[in-house]
């Protein structure tokens, strides 16, 4: 017998009587808003959370034919308001490990960048401090080839490893994969769950100082304290999108809850009732007026995933199981 999960609301999803029974939760209509870092979106018509890898793997390759979504940390992310069809698979802690051997750390994708850069300077390992400002986790720093100051994913992994969309397990050298700036050309539907990196031998108290410096910066140029997801938009080449958005008089700009930052143009900013629909209407804005002043298309940064269409919230009929 398979075992049906209660959502928060009560109510469960039809769908939930055709997936495959497994050891990790599944839930029937379960809010997404507080996982993301926005704080907007709909609800997932189902939403996995695997036990370990094979319990990963087993769902994939025995789920029906129904969409299948991956969320990291949500902070790179905008969920649409009318929620997400399918099936949402999200890590949980099982996937947080680190462990470091030498130079290397080896990590689950769900552990947090921060935790990352603070297990590696712990370890006397450079090379990862970058990672202290980068909100989200692991997973989703791989999947844009993240960076910051001058530093990339790219420049420290050595390995990754996951499942693909049909459950088989893979195993993938850095040098296998040529990652650009803020891209990763892996098929969408892989997912990643460990990464191999190797740092270099450094002396601690300079690691330290460093990851230091590099929040003050943060602090300093970016809206801290509030929901935002990051940077909106890709910097042209050569270019800082900030910079063309505040030419184009777009700095403060607001559309319903949602607002361009004052402090960083490149960051949009829930003021406290924002919908996902205020959002890619005021960012969709803001690339209009940009090209108009400077002849330039705006690229999305941020991840816009579900159905772009106010509704209840609920899937399914709304029955008790």
């Amino acid at each position: 017998m398979f075992s049906f999960i209660k959502n928060l609301f009560g109510k469960s999803s039809g769908l939930m009587k055709l997936m495959p029974e497994v050891r990790g939760s599944l839930t029937a209509n379960a809010p997404l808003n507080n996982l993301n870092w926005l704080g907007v979106g709909g609800p997932a018509e189902i939403l996995y959370t695997p036990a370990d890898e094979e319990d990963l793997s087993w769902f994939l390759s025995a789920r029906p034919n129904v969409p299948v979504t991956v969320m990291g940390g949500g902070s790179n992310l905008l969920i649409r308001d009318g929620g997400i069809p399918g099936v949402v698979i999200r890590l949980g802690k099982e996937f947080s490990k680190i462990s470091v051997e030498g130079n290397r750390l080896i990590c689950g994708t769900a552990a947090k960048n921060a935790e990352v850069a603070k297990a590696a300077a712990d370890a006397g390992l450079s090379g990862f401090e970058f990672l202290a400002g980068i909100p989200g986790t692991i997973g989703g720093a791989i999947r844009m080839n993240a960076g910051a100051h001058g530093s990339e994913i790219k420049d420290i992994l050595t390995e990754m490893s996951g499942v693909d969309g049909i459950g088989k397990k893979f195993r993938i050298s850095r040098g296998e994969i040529p990652l650009e700036y803020r891209l990763n050309p892996l098929p969408v539907n892989w997912i990643f769950t460990g990464a191999v990196f190797e740092g270099r031998p450094e002396n601690k108290e300079n690691i330290q100082k460093r990851m230091a410096e590099y929040r003050e910066i943060r602090e300093r140029s970016q809206p801290v304290g509030v929901r935002t997801a990051g940077s909106m938009f890709k910097n042209p080449v050569g270019l800082k999108a900030w910079q063309l958005i505040d030419k184009a008089g777009c700095r403060g700009l607001r559309v319903g809850g949602a607002m361009v930052s004052e402090k960083h143009c490149n960051f949009f900013i829930n003021t406290g009732k924002a919908t996902a629909e205020d959002f890619e209407t005021l960012a969709e804005t803001v690339r209009k007026k940009v090209f108009e002043a400077s002849n330039i298309r705006l690229e999305w940064e941020v991840r816009r995933i579900g159905v772009a269409s106010k509704r209840s919230g609920l899937f399914g009929d709304g029955k008790n199981d």
